[in-house]
């Protein structure tokens, strides 16, 4: 197989892996031995999962997170200069997406080593396509603040840009906060504004809802550890 950095999406949640990954990317995994991964005991069974044969002893992990260095990075990519595929793999989704597997491609952009995206499941383009708000343009903010006061503020400026740019606002929240966010959402946003919440996208509990802000309110499921996306538009 071409010598590259593949960047190897994960399911969503419990998700049937060929409900959202082509074959393709099976035949790739099973070309790799060397992985650069968010979470080594999440990426083993990932790799499990897509092969129960799949020689997990015979690989080797390089761990990535937001406290690895970038001189501990970028001797990560040694065995791809060496020659050998890499494997990039994040806890959920696609990697380098809202994912610090970003850092490892830029440098091996900077490198001049072939990088290659393969299909999967994002919770981004998922919601956005499922909302029905504006898909032409639209923002991932991540997290938002934690601080009632900041959140309040940054809620209002996406808010604004939704009006003022015609543009749909995307954001996350640690799963146990998801009430608390979507009660500051509802207790900030004009109620004309709409909101969708997208939860456990491709499970088999996906919910998926757009409605305004007052027509939320006395209306919101119990979103506790669940993972959701919210979104923002007019």
């Amino acid at each position: 197989m071409e010598t590259a950095l593949y960047l190897l999406p994960v399911t969503l949640g419990d998700t049937p892996i060929n409900n959202v990954l082509p074959q393709h990317n099976a035949e790739i995994i099973a070309g790799i031995r060397h992985f650069i991964v968010e979470d080594v005991r999440s990426a083993r069974r990932f790799l499990r999962a897509v092969d129960p044969h799949f020689d997990i002893d015979g690989s080797q992990f390089f761990e990535l997170n937001k406290h690895t260095s970038p001189a501990d990075i970028s001797g990560f990519l040694k065995p791809l200069q060496d020659g050998n595929p890499m494997g990039v793999i994040s806890e959920a989704g696609c990697p380098a997406v809202a994912d610090p597997g970003a850092d490892v491609v830029a440098i091996a952009q900077r490198k001049g080593l072939k990088v290659v995206p393969l299909v999967g499941p994002s919770s981004i383009i998922l919601s956005v396509m499922a909302s029905g708000f504006n898909g032409q343009s639209f923002a991932f903010h991540g997290y938002l603040p934690i601080k009632p006061d900041e959140r309040v503020k940054k809620l209002r400026r996406l808010e604004q840009s939704v009006y003022n740019e015609n543009q749909t606002q995307l954001f996350i929240e640690t799963p146990y906060r998801n009430n608390k966010m979507v009660e500051d959402i509802l207790g900030t946003c004009r109620p004309q504004t709409k909101l969708c919440i997208a939860a456990n996208l491709t499970c088999a509990d996906e919910y998926v809802r757009t409605r305004t802000i007052k027509e939320w309110k006395n209306r919101v499921p119990d979103l506790t550890k669940i993972p959701c996306i919210f979104l923002l538009y007019k």
